[in-house]
């Protein structure tokens, strides 16, 4: 099979990102970048191996060769460069957002439509390995039926300025980031139709600089009892945080990008605890490197494909070594005065 020739067209920050995941694509092939002078493209592309670079997106279009092209300008230009690479023939990848509005849209999706192409709204959620394995564990059936989805964005503000003008982005950060949240939790519950929508936004940081909001709500009801909850912020000091939540009638799972390259934690490890607290049994699995938490109740058979036994362990409460001997071969729940732990590696292929 012949290569995807692609074209890119962007060499900012997130240009920058496609560039290289694209170089790590077996079946993909760069073969050229347009942006504004100011974007410097011949400098991007001789640092980065691209063959031609243009300062006019039309150019790149015009190359026969060029087979799809990857969009990853500023917001307001989305529309028409999507409509006039659907008229050259070429097949669009579009950052996120979309576009600014509804009438946008339909107009890429007409235009591409109309030309036989394929249009991707590229969003990187459902692809991150996180986010990926935590849908895995929904369409398993490990966590039940799942009837609410949280994922949240938030930092202290974007990377470019004209994120800050809304007639470039086209809103504040409910659009820059809540369009990932809104799209995590709708794959999540499998693309079902809403029901309605509620939002608070609001400017609390940020009022000298846009007047799009800098941190918003968003709650969005499905059909089928199900809710996606969306929490993102361009006003939180402290760096990137990024997570989700789901919530199901058999289990919970969450991933956390502030765990995701924590030093001390070791990969492809996880730990079993069980726990006793009154009434309540259940079994909290760790996944140690990211932070993948998975809660079934104590015996679930779901458990088990998700795992293998490992032959070492930890300690328990009082110090004491314990290993894989000192187990029965069912997965143990501590009693009132013993917490009992078992290590645990993910089976080869999940």
């Amino acid at each position: 099979m012949s290569k995807v020739k692609i074209g890119l067209i962007g060499t900012g920050f997130v240009g920058d990102i496609h560039a290289a995941a694209l170089k790590m694509a077996p079946d993909a092939e760069l073969v050229a970048v347009a942006s504004l002078p100011e974007g410097k493209p011949k400098e991007f592309a001789e640092a980065r191996g691209i063959p031609k670079a243009f300062e006019d997106y039309k150019d790149l279009l015009a190359l026969e060769e060029v087979d799809l092209v990857h969009i990853c300008a500023p917001n307001h230009l989305h529309c028409q460069m999507a409509v006039d690479a659907a008229s050259a023939g070429k097949h669009v990848v579009c950052e996120k957002p979309l576009c600014r509005n509804l009438a946008q849209a339909d107009a890429m999706i007409d235009a591409c439509r109309e030309a036989k192409v394929l249009l991707m709204y590229a969003e990187e959620l459902c692809f991150a390995p996180k986010y990926v394995r935590a849908k895995r564990l929904v369409d398993e059936g490990a966590l039940g039926k799942p009837f609410l989805v949280k994922q949240s964005e938030e930092h202290d503000g974007p990377h470019m300025p004209w994120f800050w003008d809304v007639e470039k982005s086209g809103g504040g950060v409910l659009l820059d980031m809540g369009c990932h949240s809104i799209e995590f939790a709708r794959w999540v519950f499998g693309k079902p139709e809403v029901g309605s929508v509620y939002a608070n936004l609001g400017i609390y940081v940020h009022a000298d600089k846009t007047r799009g909001e800098d941190h918003s709500l968003c709650i969005v009801e499905y059909e089928g009892n199900r809710v996606g909850f969306a929490e993102n912020s361009w006003a939180k000091r402290g760096g990137v945080d990024d997570r989700c939540e789901i919530y199901g009638s058999a289990g919970f799972t969450r991933r956390s990008f502030a765990r995701e390259f924590a030093p001390h934690l070791q990969p492809e490890r996880l730990r079993l605890r069980g726990r006793k607290s009154g009434h309540d049994q259940r079994l909290h699995l760790y996944h140690v490197r990211g932070d993948l938490e998975l809660r079934l109740p104590a015996g679930d058979a779901a458990l088990r494909p998700l795992c293998e036994r490992r032959g070492e362990t930890g300690r328990d409460r009082r110090g004491r070594s314990r290993g894989a001997q000192d187990h029965p071969r069912r997965l143990p729940v501590g009693g009132k005065r013993r917490a009992s732990r078992v290590a645990l590696r993910t089976s080869p292929g999940r």
